[in-house]
């Protein structure tokens, strides 16, 4: 299921303090808290703040040029995520080790840098792992790492740029029908799996909700049981083309919700627009290989994404 989502100023809703509160309140008591009345009074002007800081730095990002966008997206995105941590950590910040990034690169590149190769490694406190413990239950983060190559990996919008310059596809086409998922059966060659060990897989992926219903026209089809289709995250919903994609990537960064990539891909395009400004203004300049076209097409795709997923995240807390 997809909220609808116009623009930024969707987030209007959310521009209440009576309405706010009793959603944040309903939150809360879906949390068993005994003071969620009060909770939501207190939180209900810091929730609306984020939400409104979050969409000035997008606006500012969008009318900016590129060579500073990645700081204000980034920014901006980390205020709309704090919004998100006061439905689950009323809270929030308890203390001032949930303020720190919470993951960290190399601040001096290497000679001969590629971007493609470049690592984000994952602390023990700070935002990102308080984002993926309360907003994704994910746990024990620290001292993980990923490369830029990966997370592009993980961004449907880029799969055909994937397929034009690097002559690999990411992510596949399914097909939604309400509650029922299609999938072409030529994803088992992608993942070398017969259909039985497929379905297991995407079952196991998708921690049990999806049914394995039937084969239809060369469809392997699943029927989802009791939650919303936008909270699976091996399914990604592909903004430009209006659909849901299968990625087609294995590995760890497979159970990643996409708000996550977001953040560490932006994460490390800020500190790099900052402090390594010679290679920055270099790409931009002279656009010398693939780095540019792909970092272009993130941010293009970035400015809509990130306030679009968490508008999602919100919309089925109500």
């Amino acid at each position: 299921m997809i909220f609808p989502y116009a623009n930024l100023h969707s987030f209007s809703l959310f521009f209440s303090a009576d309405s706010t509160q009793h959603y944040l309140k309903k939150c809360y008591q879906s949390l068993e808290l005994s003071d969620a009345e009060q909770k939501s009074y207190e939180n209900c002007y810091p929730f609306i703040y984020y939400l409104e800081h979050g969409q000035v730095y997008y606006e500012q990002a969008r009318n900016s040029p590129l060579i500073i966008q990645p700081i204000l997206i980034f920014y901006g995105l980390v205020h709309l995520l704090k919004a998100c941590i006061l439905t689950v950590d009323p809270n929030y910040p308890e203390t001032t080790s949930v303020l720190a990034h919470g993951v960290s690169t190399r601040k001096r590149k290497k000679q001969q840098y590629h971007f493609f190769q470049d690592e984000v490694k994952f602390q023990k406190t700070g935002l990102f792992p308080h984002i993926g413990e309360r907003l994704f239950h994910m746990k024990q983060l620290e001292g993980e790492k990923t490369t830029m190559n990966d997370l592009l990996m993980q961004i449907p919008e880029l799969t055909s740029l994937f397929e034009e310059l690097v002559g690999k596809r990411t992510f596949l086409p399914v097909e939604n029908k309400g509650t029922d998922i299609h999938i072409p059966e030529s994803a088992l060659d992608t993942f070398h799996m017969t259909s039985d060990r497929f379905t297991e897989f995407f079952q196991t992926k998708t921690n049990g909700d999806f049914l394995c219903s039937n084969h239809l026209n060369d469809n392997l089809c699943f029927h989802l049981a009791g939650k919303k289709l936008s909270s699976f995250s091996i399914l990604k919903y592909n903004l430009v083309d209006n659909h849901f994609s299968l990625s087609l990537t294995k590995g760890d960064l497979l159970q990643y919700n996409e708000l996550l990539i977001h953040y560490l891909l932006l994460y490390n395009l800020s500190m790099i627009a900052r402090y390594e400004t010679e290679w920055w203004s270099e790409l931009v300049k002279t656009m010398p290989n693939k780095d540019f076209p792909f970092i272009q097409s993130f941010l293009q795709v970035s400015l809509d994404k990130g306030p679009f997923l968490v508008y999602q995240y919100l919309m089925m807390k109500k």
